[in-house]
């Protein structure tokens, strides 16, 4: 493991691994321990009582977060000639179909959000080996392959995230930044997880949301009480 930095050990030091902290306390502990020079993302990990192998256990949504994830979110619509004026008032970045899908396929994916109208998805289906891995695959569960095209490039931009729990049951998300008051980290990180105790799957067993932590970049994970969600 490498060396901590004063600042580091000084940060695991204020953090009990061995207590369960309530949301509330989390949200005020992470910006507290926090002692980075720019404004650090704080992020969630959720682990879930699920086999992510199995279609009927697979926990997939969004969330639009109540105070928005506090980055500018780069949305490309991927759409045909008809919807481009509408996207583009919507406020997309990047509006277009062909030249995209070749940029993309060449590398190219310098954005946070791809929505596409149903007709394109012929030819969007054919990136998913580059987007899927990257978490840009648009889809119809989280609104991004629509034909409102304008309602879905105002929630992307507004704070709508979306979550897939990996291969080891764990769903990761950012929840908003370090400068975000207590109250404002504290209410979008509610949002998520509520939604997602809320998408239980009705075959999964046992123990639902095995364990919660919440974190700024390069900060200790703060150990989390599930039960403290929504109280």
């Amino acid at each position: 493991m490498a060396k901590l930095t004063k600042k580091q050990k000084i940060a695991y030091a204020k953090v009990d691994q061995s207590k369960l902290y309530s949301l509330s306390e989390a949200a005020a502990l992470v910006k507290e321990i926090t002692n980075v020079k720019f404004d650090a993302s704080v992020d969630i990990a959720v682990r879930l009582g699920v086999d992510p192998r199995k279609a009927n256990q697979m926990v997939r949504g969004s969330v639009s977060l109540p105070h928005g994830t506090g980055k500018d979110v780069r949305v490309l619509v991927l759409c045909t000639p008809d919807k481009e004026a509408e996207a583009k008032e919507a406020g997309a970045d990047y509006v277009g179909l062909d030249e995209f899908v070749d940029k993309i396929k060449g590398g190219w994916t310098d954005v946070d959000v791809i929505i596409c109208v149903p007709a394109v998805m012929g030819k969007v289906g054919a990136l998913g080996r580059i987007l899927g891995p990257r978490g840009l695959m648009p889809n119809p569960k989280t609104g991004t392959v629509t034909m409102d095209v304008a309602k879905a490039v105002t929630a992307a931009k507004s704070g709508k995230i979306d979550f897939k729990v990996d291969k080891y049951g764990i769903i990761h998300a950012a929840v908003g930044k370090v400068s975000f008051s207590q109250e404002k980290i504290y209410e979008n990180a509610n949002e998520l997880l509520s939604t997602v105790i809320k998408m239980k799957p009705t075959a999964a067993k046992g123990t639902y949301v095995k364990s919660i932590a919440i974190s700024s970049t390069m900060s200790p994970g703060i150990p989390v009480e599930p039960k403290s969600v929504g109280a």
